[in-house]
């Protein structure tokens, strides 16, 4: 046999693997996109940490606060999905409340489902709209509000070349529950900016404003995360890892730095 033709199985074996990298890395791109999306027909279940700190009147308070966050779109009908967006806190804090000392557990659920075509817009804009509900899961009444409350929510956003941008926000307000805790009466607005880089690396800044309509106070952090989506053991997972400054907050909410950390499994069709 010739030089030659020992020489191609070789050849073809580079070839291969070459070609499986660069699938794996157009895989890891799409995904990371997706996930810039927070209406993508894709199956994912973040998990968000967040630390605090300087909390409280006597800014002596820290949380931690663990969110679960699965989301998972319906096809339900030709030209739409429904996708369904849940977030459960699971919340561990110390001294945020003078002399109430530590406390752990469930917080509040906040769900929200969101109606959404499942082709761009001729400008290219992506959007959905739905109702956004407050289920009132708190295992400890310091770490929830003990009421049901339901407004709209509404996401719209862009995705041009590595760019990926817009905004989400919902408005909550109490239906019914607890009268011996303020009254629920709450704005959420989150603008987003993400820039995608090779090999599923991403780049975000947003922030996730919140205000008060009964207390009248409001609060914006700003968060910067860096992520990448990665193949663990066949399971497709995007780790992430970023700051936080709360730029605005309430007279008893966090102040300063922050960090925040994120794992989310990916479950591509």
């Amino acid at each position: 046999m010739s030089r030659v033709g020992r020489a191609r199985p070789i050849t073809f074996l580079i070839a291969a693997c070459t070609l499986d990298s660069a699938v794996a890395e157009q895989s890891a791109d799409d995904l990371a996109k997706q996930l810039a999306n927070p209406v993508a027909a894709l199956i994912s279940v973040p998990f968000q940490y967040n630390y605090d700190e300087n909390i409280g009147p006597e800014d002596k308070g820290s949380r931690h606060t663990l969110n679960i966050q699965p989301v998972v779109p319906m096809s339900i009908s030709e030209d739409w999905n429904l996708i369904s967006r849940t977030i459960l806190p699971i919340v561990d804090q110390t001294d945020i409340f003078p002399g109430a000392g530590n406390q752990t557990g469930t917080g509040d659920v906040v769900q929200s489902l969101f109606f959404s075509p499942k082709m761009p817009t001729e400008s290219g804009w992506i959007w959905g709209v739905g109702p956004a509900m407050l289920l009132p899961t708190a295992s400890d009444d310091l770490l929830g509000s003990d009421q049901w409350g339901a407004g709209p929510t509404a996401v719209a956003l862009k995705q041009s070349g590595p760019w990926t941008y817009g905004a989400l926000a919902n408005h909550i307000e109490k239906v019914a529950g607890s009268h011996r805790q303020p009254h629920v009466s709450s704005t959420f607005l989150q603008p987003f900016l993400t820039y995608a880089m090779p090999a599923g690396v991403t780049l975000s800044l947003n922030t996730e404003s919140t205000y008060d309509w009964e207390g009248n106070e409001g609060s914006v952090p700003v968060n910067l995360v860096l992520a990448k989506v990665t193949n663990v053991g066949g399971q497709m997972v995007q780790f992430a890892g970023g700051l936080r400054y709360w730029a605005e907050s309430s007279e008893a909410g966090p102040e300063g730095l922050a960090l925040r950390l994120n794992l989310v499994l990916l479950y591509p069709k």
